[in-house]
């Protein structure tokens, strides 16, 4: 059964599809992975501004064919992972679903969460009785939403968001992907060790 990640920002044009599109390709060799993006506030039918795309293109992202879409309940209902790219969107998912809170991190705070946790993947895997990539990620996300509260926080919380260059300067496109690029690879890396513990 397919492993669905919601990638959420704003206007879904700077940030949430930078992160989409990252984790997609991350996660490719695993098939059954599906990974979306959509705005709170979204410029439905917006593409990436040009800062956006020559940033992604140095990771080998093309960022040309998307168009923003605003987000809805049936996207929270489905997604099994929902990245936020600051905490107003994180908790607007929140208000919108209460049940998803479980599956809602910010991608910094899930980043953070899994360089503590990571150690404990193999044995959620097997406790979950997880068989399958997809239920290798599963497993995953629900430990992390178990042991959210006992990693420590960073020293501000401000860390926990990217900040959105949305018609700002060159600088701070290059700012915001700087935080966007290191967070979306490790909750690759997490979710990739999960999927591999699965499928021992």
């Amino acid at each position: 059964m397919t492993f669905s990640i919601l990638s959420i920002c704003t206007g879904n044009i700077c940030r949430s599809p930078i992160a989409e599109l990252l984790l997609a390709q991350s996660l490719a060799p695993f098939g059954d992975v599906r990974v979306a993006s959509a705005g709170t506030g979204a410029l439905v039918g917006s593409g990436v501004p040009e800062q956006a795309q020559r940033l992604a293109a140095v990771e080998g992202i093309d960022a040309t064919a998307h168009q923003a879409r605003q987000i809805d309940t049936a996207m929270i209902r489905e997604a099994d992972l929902i990245v936020t790219m600051a905490r107003d969107h994180r908790r607007l998912v929140v208000e919108s679903l209460p049940a998803a809170m479980r599956r809602a991190f910010t991608l910094r705070e899930l980043a953070r969460i899994a360089d503590a946790i990571e150690p404990r993947v193999p044995q959620a895997v097997a406790d979950a009785g997880a068989s399958t990539p997809e239920e290798g990620m599963r497993a995953a996300v629900g430990l992390a939403a178990a042991l959210r509260g006992t990693v420590e926080p960073p020293a501000s919380p401000d860390e926990f968001d990217i900040v959105d260059p949305y018609r700002r300067s060159d600088e701070t496109y290059a700012r915001s992907f700087e935080e966007l690029r290191p967070a979306a690879y490790r909750v690759a890396e997490f979710l990739t060790k999960a999927a591999r513990a699965a499928s021992v």
